[in-house]
This record gives structure tokens, sequence and C-alpha cells, in this order.
């Protein structure tokens, strides 16, 4: 409940703030806007991430609040402030930052996604929501905090970005009624779109096209996989990131009900993400059901995880997961 995290943030004074690793615009712009608002309340807060900033959000922290966690520099940092964690609820998609959780003073979480039932943390959970800078403007609401340009630029953008672009099936009135205030404060929809969507490089054309290549269609065209390797980023000359709207293509068929990509960054972890059109389309796949079964968790429509098996046999895994889902259907 939202009065969950409002209590939380009157009884503490000093603040960090971290995301699941690595930050999207989502998590990123809830972070940076919570920042503005703890300030705003005479709080002291600082911005640990398990890992930089992704090149294509650091138009949203153009004064680089958003540090990365050292075990040297900031190892005193957990024992004198409360933390809050925004965008997931599950403390393993923290990265680094989930063995020094335990260290902190208190705990409190601010997530839009399915709740995973292994989490652990609680907070201010909404899954109605469609992004958490949806959550983060009820929050400033309810403090009665306007955003400056600067705040709502980078609320906007993960506004945006996790509703894709306004159309994703949680975009509701509350939404609209979210980016109509931060466009009064400033935002610049077009200018942050092309900041979002149109500034990729020519490597990730590239990168695009190598994916394509391995496009294969399975289960009478209802399942579509696409598979990434680090060795298409060293020859393309990409980043892990360029590749994470590459899912969403094959849904452009009205024959693809659900698709699967499965990733090997550049460190060789493995990850899977998977997107699904929903019972509206006939599917009627949660998939964020099925992460959850290897771990992971995200939205009934977008989900993922990572894994621990090599890129071949998470594949495998995962199909035959969404072969029988399909089949219940």
């Amino acid at each position: 409940m939202l009065s969950t995290i409002l209590d939380f943030i009157e009884n503490n004074t000093c603040f960090t703030l971290t995301t699941h690793d690595k930050a999207d615009a989502d998590g990123l712009g809830a972070e940076i806007a919570l920042a503005y608002i703890l300030k705003k309340r005479r709080k002291t807060v600082r911005v640990l991430n398990a890992s930089a900033v992704p090149e294509r959000f650091r138009f949203m922290d153009p004064r680089n609040i958003a540090e990365v966690w050292d075990s040297e520099t900031h190892r005193d940092i957990p024992g004198t402030s409360a933390l809050i964690v925004l965008d997931t609820a599950d403390e393993f998609h923290t990265g680094a930052m989930k063995d020094i959780i335990p260290l902190f003073k208190g705990v409190k979480v601010i997530d839009h996604h399915e709740l995973n039932p292994h989490a652990t943390l609680e907070g201010y959970i909404d899954p109605g929501a469609a992004a958490t800078c949806e959550m983060i403007m009820d929050i400033a609401g309810a403090f009665n905090i306007a955003p400056d340009k600067e705040t709502a630029t980078a609320l906007y953008a993960g506004l945006s970005y996790d509703s894709g672009s306004f159309a994703y099936s949680k975009t509701t009135i509350r939404t609209f009624q979210a980016a109509c205030t931060l466009v009064s404060a400033g935002a610049a929809p077009y200018e942050i779109y092309k900041k979002l969507h149109e500034s990729t490089s020519s490597a990730s054309l590239l990168l695009q096209r190598q994916i394509l290549s391995t496009l294969i269609l399975h289960y009478g065209n209802r399942l579509a996989v696409l598979t990434l390797r680090k060795e298409d980023l060293t020859a393309t000359g990409a980043h892990y990131e360029d590749a994470e709207a590459f899912i969403n293509i094959p849904l452009r068929s009205k024959e693809v009900l659900v698709s699967i990509m499965v990733k090997e960054t550049e460190e060789g972890t493995i990850r899977c993400s998977l997107r699904s059109k929903g019972a509206d389309h006939g599917a009627g796949l949660n998939v964020s059901k099925i992460a959850q079964q290897f771990g992971g968790g995200g939205h009934a429509l977008a989900a993922g995880f990572c894994s621990d098996r090599t890129l071949e046999e998470t594949l495998e895994r995962v199909m035959e997961t969404v072969k029988d889902a399909l089949e219940g259907a």
C-alpha cells in the first residue's frame, strides 16, 4: 500500500536507492525522481546500482547521481541508511547489491511487477500500475511535491518506456494523467522519444540483422524464438542493451502469440526474455508465471529470467514449458 512507503520515508532520515541490474528507463527514472522527492523532504539520499547506467539512458541522469556500488568506497553506507529497492521486489535481480541488502537499517520496495511468490521483500507493490514511475508520481502527489523539468523528463522517459509508448495493456487513464502532469512540468515527449528509440548506433542495426537471422517459428507459427550470442556482440560492435527491444519484432505477425529471446551477455551470462500478446489475441499466456518457474518474473505479457545453464539448454527447457502452456491455453 502507498501508506507503507510514505510511513517508511517519514520514519527514516537517510536513504539509499537501488534498482534491478541492469537499470532500465523505468528503474532509473524512479530512482532519480524518488531522490528528488526525498531531498525535498529534507532527507539524505544516494543512488547506488550494481552497474553503470546503460548508454541509451544516460540522458535521464544529467547530474550523474546514479553511482556504481563499490565495496570499499561505500562500505559504511548500509549500516547508516534505509534502502528502497525500485522496479523489482526480488533481491536476486539487484546484482551485486543483493549481498548487502540485509545490512541496511530497513528495506522496502516500490514495484509494479507481478509479485514472485518466492520474493521476501515487502513495500509498495502495485501490479496494476503501468510503470514504477507512475507509482512515484503517486508518492510525489501524496507529499504535494511537483517535479522540476529534469525530474519530469526522467519520470516521463520511464513511464513511456515501460508502457510501450502508452500502448501496453496496463496503460490507463492514470498513466495518461501522470504523463500530462509531467509534460506540464517540462517533459518534452518527442525529444524523449528520440533519445529512447531513435538514438541507436549503426552497430545496433547490424546486431538486429544478425538476431533476426536466427528467427525460427514453432508450433504452427505461434511461438517465435530468437537467440543472441556474445560473439554476435563482438562481430557487430554492439552492446548487449542494444538488443533489448528486438524480442517484440516477431509479435508484429498476427500468427505469433509468444516471443522468446535467449541472450548471452558480454560476460557470458545467459538471460531469457518472454513476450505474449495475451488472452485478447487467443494466447492466454501469462509469461510472468513461466518466468517464475525459472526463478524470474515480470508482467503477464513481458517477463524474463537469468539462467545458470547453457544457451541451448535454457532454450530447450523454456520452449518445452511454453509449448505445454500453449497446448493448455
